[in-house]
């Protein structure tokens, strides 16, 4: 009760797109999202799947923390490719300040340019 409750006050913190598109479209084909449903309306029959029924509540929870965390590792790739960039583009900045320069070592040693 007291995650629900949490999630009902993040619920007023959340973005116009969230709130519209709260997460992305199932990957899922018709006939596959069919016997999904079809699954999920039968009498389940072990008692992990009765266990589970008390926590039907946090379905959407989980799909949004998995959303959140698809999320996360995009923006850590993107960060890291960013940084690689960065790092080249620093590499090629600095050859080109050492071939514009001029000193008595420079003049001496193959212009990188």
């Amino acid at each position: 009760q007291r995650i629900l409750r949490l999630a009902e006050m993040c619920r007023r913190l959340e973005t116009e797109e969230e709130k519209v598109l709260p997460f992305y479209p199932s990957s899922l084909a018709e006939g596959e999202q069919q016997d999904a449903r079809r699954v999920l309306e039968e009498t389940p029959a072990e008692p992990l799947a009765w266990a589970m029924r008390d926590y039907v509540g946090l379905e959407r929870f989980w799909q949004r923390f998995n959303k959140a965390k698809l999320e996360e590792q995009a923006l850590e790739r993107e960060r890291a490719a960013l940084s690689q960039r960065n790092r080249h583009l620093r590499e090629l900045l600095r050859q080109y300040l050492a071939g514009i320069s001029v000193s008595q070592e420079g003049l001496g040693e193959p212009n990188p340019l």
